[in-house]
């Protein structure tokens, strides 16, 4: 799997009026990749995953799959958003079928591979609650195992961790990361979280604002056999702390701009 974006621009409104949001975004990820896409509010990285996942058009510039155009929504990008969007009426089990059985699949398809991902995400045992009898990391275990049941070639993961609180945003970073170790699944992230960035992916762009462009790439060789003691090594705080200062530069280039 290859998911490549090359000389991306998009702009909204026209003529006079047109605003440039996107300004020749170049990257692409590879199977097997877990790659990371970090920037402020107006960065437009919520703009990029809406291209990726076929949700809008780029203005200019290409979006592909193995080869093929994106042109709109399609099974090869499973999405999950902050906001779990989950049927409230479903059970647990429902919901994670939701996608296969839009697919036609056959009913004792969608209930194996069901069963499957709940135990992949630990829920197995939660299958026939509701949502609303889940906590909020527990909903978004839900989402995933929705998106990764439908089997896409990538999983876009929107800001996913955004509305938990920090013991549960924190216990959730290490079952992603976890999950993309056992699994092998190729991971897009978008996040405003430079440590969440750090923390699970082997590629972090970073996004300027006004228009969004990618102005630094690092390949993050880091050891994360523990995130909780990765978090707290000098090898991590050293980097985090040089993005930072990039982040901050961003931001006051931004200031004394406008």
């Amino acid at each position: 799997m290859n998911l490549s974006l090359t000389n991306v621009c998009k702009s909204f409104g026209r003529g006079s009026s047109a605003k440039l949001v996107l300004d020749n975004i170049n990257f692409q990820v590879n199977s097997g990749e877990f790659v990371a896409l970090v920037g402020s509010s107006g960065s437009g990285k919520s703009t990029v995953m809406r291209l990726i996942a076929g949700l809008d058009t780029p203005s200019s510039g290409s979006i592909l799959m193995d080869g093929v155009p994106v042109k709109g929504p399609g099974p090869d990008r499973g999405m999950v958003f902050q906001r779990y969007s989950l049927y409230p009426w479903m059970t647990t089990a429902d919901n994670v079928g939701f996608g296969m059985r839009l697919k036609g699949m056959a009913k004792p398809e969608v209930q194996e591979r069901t069963n499957y991902f709940l135990n992949v995400v630990g829920l197995a045992y939660a299958a026939d609650k509701l949502p609303k009898e889940l906590s909020g990391g527990m909903q978004q275990r839900v989402a995933i195992a929705r998106a990764l049941a439908a089997d896409p070639k990538v999983l876009l993961l929107d800001e996913p961790l955004g509305a938990l609180d920090l013991q549960i945003r924190e216990s959730m970073q290490e079952f992603l990361y976890q999950l993309w170790s056992r699994t092998g699944l190729t991971a897009l992230l978008i996040t405003h979280d430079l440590e969440e960035a750090l923390l699970m992916a082997q590629r972090v762009h970073i996004l300027a604002s006004n228009p969004g462009r990618i102005v630094r790439t690092v390949e993050a060789d880091l050891d994360r056999s523990n995130l909780s003691h990765l978090r707290v090594s000098p090898e991590f705080l050293s980097l985090r702390e040089d993005l930072a200062q990039c982040l901050r530069g961003l931001s006051q280039e931004l200031v004394t701009s406008s």
